[in-house]
């Protein structure tokens, strides 16, 4: 049972959802100081319950129903408690469900921030979202849609009938997509499709990135970046998805003790939206 620290409170999980590459993170081996933490718990998204406060904790009380993003650092949340930064929380919105509400955080916010915050996208502008299959990539098509952008989005032939529901042109590769014509390039893959779209991307164009660095020369402006907690987003962003505005794409749910079976299956890929882990019943 972890033991909630100051401004923390303590969660009884409901559903968990995890980003499959997280394995290959350096937080998830080491603290903050580099100090090697195993064993490690991961899974930095959840949906639960409040059963006890830290000491100083405000904005939640014992008994809320809350949902965020757990700390890099710290234990995540696949397990039967987490003990997270109560500031990292939302209360979750009473007509969502722990099971869709677990795969927010994570997609909503990264995408929020991203198109938004960091890549300032705009009604009638265009963008390209690079491996637009999974979690974050689906919801942010959504996003830019409701902005009133045009979007296009390069992902695998098993995402396209998603993808165009969603309101996408789809293409398979960086090659056949329009990218000279976008002026925000948002990239969930890195790598060689990464540097082509760098090299294609018109003058002016902005390229931001939540997996590495983009390089680009000095007449486009590049941009890695970390997606952070933000309270007033996800309850924004869980108001618009009660409302009907905004659909999380929840893909294949395993119970807590086929974890590991969980995280391989999205190597696997071939799944839209994002795995969550079903750790208690909901009734």
């Amino acid at each position: 049972m972890p033991s909630p620290g100051i401004g923390d409170v303590l969660v009884r999980v409901q559903v968990a959802s995890f980003t499959p590459t997280e394995l290959d993170w350096p937080s998830t081996w080491v603290d903050r100081a580099g100090r090697d933490r195993r064993p490690s718990i991961p899974g930095h998204e959840v949906s639960g319950v409040v059963t006890a406060l830290g000491y100083g904790t405000t904005g939640v009380t014992v008994g809320d129903a809350v949902y965020g993003l757990t700390d890099w650092y710290r234990d995540g949340a696949a397990a039967e408690y987490v003990a997270v930064e109560a500031r990292n929380v939302a209360r979750k919105p009473d007509r969502l469900d722990h099971r869709t509400a677990a795969v927010v955080p994570m997609v909503a916010l990264t995408s929020q921030q991203a198109l938004f915050d960091h890549g300032g996208l705009a009604s009638g502008q265009t963008v390209a979202v690079l491996g637009a299959g999974g979690g974050v990539g689906t919801f942010a098509v959504q996003l830019a849609r409701a902005a009133g952008a045009r979007v296009v989005a390069v992902a695998r032939p098993w995402a396209t009938d998603v993808l165009r529901a969603l309101g996408a042109e789809v293409f398979a590769d960086v090659d056949s997509a329009p990218l000279s014509k976008a002026d925000l390039i948002f990239d969930l893959v890195g790598g060689e499709m990464l540097r082509q779209a760098c090299a294609v991307a018109r003058p002016g164009a902005t390229v931001v990135s939540a997996v590495e660095a983009p390089k680009v020369d000095v007449n486009r402006r590049g941009l890695f970046f970390v997606v952070e907690p933000n309270r007033a987003q996800l309850q924004e962003l869980g108001a618009r998805i009660v409302a009907g505005e905004l659909r999380p794409v929840v893909g294949g749910a395993w119970s807590l003790k086929e974890g590991r079976a969980a995280f391989e299956a999205k190597h696997r890929g071939g799944q839209p939206g994002k795995a969550v882990l079903l750790v208690a019943d909901e009734s």
